[in-house]
């Protein structure tokens, strides 16, 4: 049978985490060719202007703490993306500066304000990404109740950040107390993924993926990790992201990204320190070879 989010028929159960500063445009082209089921944006200010690169049709991530410029700002991408998210996960200091994320949890009018909207707003699917509190049981329950059609869950607490022990018992109480599917979150990688398929719908890959877009198809095939299948990898990452107009800064970072496990990382993240353009980066790609 076909794994659905709401209307939304996927190719597997294989997601790509929301993820501020990986999830650029050129790195999820790479895990959608790599076979990743949906590919999700970072999180994106429903008031933001800057132009948004939608090529591989993603789950578009927003965030904030009002309902405010939600309604046309989904109006405007709604034909681009392939189904809606809302962050309330994050436990970053911004995240807690601005009161959003993780840390919107005790508000729970503006929580159910916000949702509503976003379900009234798309026939498109609508999913939540929350983390473990006191009160996610609750925020999932009326999430289920206004329409959202998928709850990830990332069994963390806001203290514990992306570190220290996932509770996974926490995230079957997620999975037990709605009929819609949960999304499980929280180190994800080839060694758990099959424990977490028995139990959850579907699973986000997120760190594991970083500078490592060919995890999908292992996941998928069950391949080993191949050295030179991440050089090739950011071969064509540089041509995406030139292609699409990436900020040197965020080439550079995900250069450093991509060096993961190699077997000479050191010595090129040391030259890579050094380097100012994006040509300098590519004679860099000679020392992968």
């Amino acid at each position: 049978m076909q794994p659905k989010i709401g209307n939304l028929g996927l190719k597997n159960r294989f997601l790509l985490a929301p993820m501020l500063e990986p999830n650029d445009i050129a790195f999820r082209l790479l895990c959608k060719k790599a076979g990743c089921g949906l590919t999700y944006t970072g999180m994106i200010s429903p008031l933001s202007k800057r132009k948004l690169d939608l090529d591989d049709r993603p789950a578009l991530q927003l965030f904030g703490n009002s309902a405010r410029g939600i309604r046309s700002f989904m109006k405007k991408y709604d034909s681009k993306v392939s189904l809606w998210d809302f962050n309330l996960g994050c436990p970053s200091k911004l995240s807690k500066k601005i009161g959003h994320g993780a840390f919107m949890h005790e508000n729970l009018i503006e929580i159910e304000r916000i949702l509503r909207v976003m379900r009234e707003s798309t026939v498109k699917p609508v999913t939540i990404k929350i983390r473990k509190s006191k009160i996610a049981l609750k925020i999932a329950r009326m999430a289920e109740r206004i329409g959202v059609d998928a709850i990830g869950i990332h069994a963390r607490t806001i203290s514990q950040g992306y570190s220290g022990e996932v509770d996974y018992d926490f995230a079957l109480e997620v999975k037990g107390a709605v009929a819609i599917p949960v999304i499980f979150s929280g180190n994800v990688d080839e060694t758990n993924v099959e424990r977490i398929l028995r139990d959850f719908d579907f699973v986000f890959v997120g760190r594991a993926a970083i500078g490592d877009p060919a995890i999908f198809s292992r996941l998928l095939k069950g391949r080993e990790s191949v050295e030179c299948k991440r050089l090739s990898d950011f071969g064509e990452y540089l041509k995406l992201a030139k292609k699409y107009g990436l900020f040197f800064r965020q080439i550079k970072y995900q250069a450093m990204n991509f060096t993961k496990g190699m077997r000479q990382a050191k010595r090129i993240r040391k030259r890579l320190v050094g380097v100012e353009n994006i040509e300098e980066i590519e004679k860099i790609g000679e020392i992968f070879a």
